[in-house]
């Protein structure tokens, strides 16, 4: 069986001498994996739409359960990636996340448009790096049934946070007057306030918050420790970009 789907090229493999092994985030499939053969030779029509964070229109063969790709053409290489070492690397973390929270083939709109914006963005160096990683991995959980509950206080109720905490472990939060101990943020109101932007902003429109400094140091610290609270491991890729912030 034939099908002709748009893919993001999520993770790529070296498979015997000119094969590749790839993960896709298709549009009609989610996620799934498909050979990519002779991909890697010099004359391989479709060499430059299967490299990892490629965005390509695909022609796919499913037989026995798995799939191959039969014709390759490239809709959106993000080249602002490939020539920073830092922006492909938070590229590849993007990826990698995705991969972690998407399900075997089970369509998903909406962590495919996830990815792809920030990809863009981050491509086109339209944000700051943070505030582009801050949003993905918020809006991230939320799409992976983690969502934060940071419209008031866990405990008392009031919208106005006074000295806001966020929970990493119940993603809730409180007044510092009503926070527990354990494994906890300090929030300013402008961070606060950015992750409500973030959590119920239209798809497209996520980040564009003002944020800068302090506020958002601590939003990008929330985040990325809420996403690995939740998920309870690590992502190589993540640590790999560390070494070049």
């Amino acid at each position: 069986m034939f099908q002709t789907t748009k893919a993001l090229v999520l993770r790529e493999v070296k498979y015997k001498e000119a094969d590749r092994i790839l993960t896709l985030l298709t549009a009609d499939n989610g996620k799934i994996t498909a050979k990519a053969r002779g991909a890697l030779r010099k004359t391989s029509k479709t060499g430059a739409a299967t490299q990892q964070l490629t965005y390509a229109d695909m022609t796919l063969f499913l037989n026995k359960g798995k799939w191959t790709v039969n014709e390759a053409s490239v809709i959106e290489p993000f080249e602002g990636l490939k020539g920073d070492i830092a922006r492909f690397a938070l590229g590849c973390y993007f990826a990698e996340c995705a991969e972690a929270l998407s399900v075997e083939d089970q369509r998903d709109d909406a962590l495919l448009s996830l990815v792809l914006n920030s990809l863009y963005a981050l491509s086109r160096d339209l944000h700051d790096a943070r505030k582009i990683k801050a949003a993905f991995e918020l809006r991230l959980m939320s799409l992976s049934g983690y969502r934060p509950s940071p419209e008031h206080c866990a405990h008392c109720g009031a919208e106005t946070v006074e000295n806001p905490v966020f929970d990493l472990v119940d993603g809730r939060v409180y007044c510092r007057k009503c926070s527990r101990s354990g494994s906890t943020v300090t929030l300013d109101d402008a961070s606060l306030a950015a992750m409500r932007f973030v959590l119920d902003a239209p798809p497209k429109q996520i980040f564009s918050f003002e944020l800068e400094g302090d506020p958002l140091v601590s939003l990008s610290y929330a985040a990325e420790n809420y996403l690995l609270m939740q998920t309870e491991r690590s992502f190589g890729t993540l640590d790999y970009y560390k070494q070049f912030k």
